[in-house]
């Protein structure tokens, strides 16, 4: 038996609680997982919360992330005792997650837990970090370079935005964090960020062509926001765009695309090929501090994951929630 949250839904709608489970339970898949940590991301609370139909099917074990050890593989690229981590391929959204002590997926989901992480530091990663490293690693592709300009960093004292800071920050670039919460600038300062840009600058409709200020954007917010960031971005500069936490719409022109050659770059992090996803932790394992993983980082218990998730949509969360499934 083992320890899981799992979501129902029924008539009287979705109901979400700490239940009890069998090994017998679990879905098909080559590959058994003892689960370390897992984390709470904003899909995540999307599904507990019901905020969104993000859950495809009934019962369903939410989290998008796990890190762990193998117990038990059919799957010829992993071994009895491999320490490994999952980050999306639907995973707690059509077949069971992380918020749990076992987990049984496919081989080709996972990737090797970078030798730098403990499973812990792993989660407080997550996909969030890992979806920030995606952010780092396009704009570089790119030929973005810290000499053309600030980066911006939108939704900044989110996971995403703290890993985006530390790794800019690493890879040479002047960072501006842009949040709501202006008093947490000592954490951005922290993190590496050089100044603060009030979200509220942001937020709303802006004109088609605004002040050129930025080489480049991780924007993790869509909207007005990232509309607005890419009316900013200067001329042949490129946005990495992977999030909507202001809103999935995007009331933007075509202006800054073909009056200034601003390119918008699309971060996927649930399907991406395990070529872009090991590059990602590649640049998680050599370039972030661990002093930073542990700055960004809350933790707590299987059970308070509930009410974490209502946390996270109300916006009152920093950073990284990581979650011992084991207490």
């Amino acid at each position: 038996m083992f320890s899981a949250v799992v979501i129902e839904k029924g008539e009287a709608g979705q109901s979400v609680a700490l239940a009890s489970l069998d090994e017998a339970d679990l879905p098909e898949g080559e590959v058994d997982i003892t689960v370390d940590y897992s984390s709470l991301n904003y899909k995540d609370a999307l599904a507990i919360t019901g905020s969104s139909p993000v859950v495809r099917k009934f019962p369903m074990v939410p989290g998008i992330d796990l890190a762990g050890t193998i117990t038990r593989s059919a799957h010829a690229g992993w071994s009895e005792g491999d320490r490994v981590v999952l980050n999306g391929w639907g995973v707690g959204e059509s077949h069971w997650g992380g918020f749990a002590q076992q987990a049984r997926l496919k081989g080709d989901w996972l990737v090797p837990l970078p030798p730098e992480f403990t499973t812990r530091q792993a989660m407080a990663i997550g996909t969030a970090g890992y979806t920030a490293s995606l952010c780092v690693d396009a704009l570089l592709n790119f030929g973005v370079q810290p000499d053309q300009g600030e980066i911006l960093v939108t939704g900044a004292t989110g996971g995403v935005g703290s890993v985006a800071i530390a790794l800019l920050k690493k890879a040479g670039f002047t960072v501006a964090a842009s949040t709501g919460k202006t008093s947490e600038s000592a954490y951005l300062e922290q993190l590496g960020a050089s100044s603060v840009v009030d979200r509220a600058e942001l937020a709303e409709k802006g004109k088609a062509m605004q002040k050129e200020r930025w080489a480049g954007v991780v924007d993790s917010v869509g909207s007005h926001t990232l509309a607005n960031a890419c009316a900013q971005t200067k001329y042949g500069g490129a946005v990495a765009a992977c999030g909507l936490a202001q809103g999935m719409d995007f009331p933007a022109t075509v202006a800054p695309f073909i009056l200034r050659g601003v390119t918008l770059l699309g971060i996927d992090s649930v399907m991406a090929p395990l070529e872009k996803r090991q590059r990602a932790w590649e640049r998680l394992a050599r370039d972030l501090d661990p002093s930073a993983i542990e700055a960004i980082a809350e933790e707590i218990t299987l059970a308070e994951s509930i009410d974490a998730a209502t946390r996270l949509i109300e916006g009152t969360v920093r950073g990284r929630i990581v979650i011992d499934v084991n207490r």
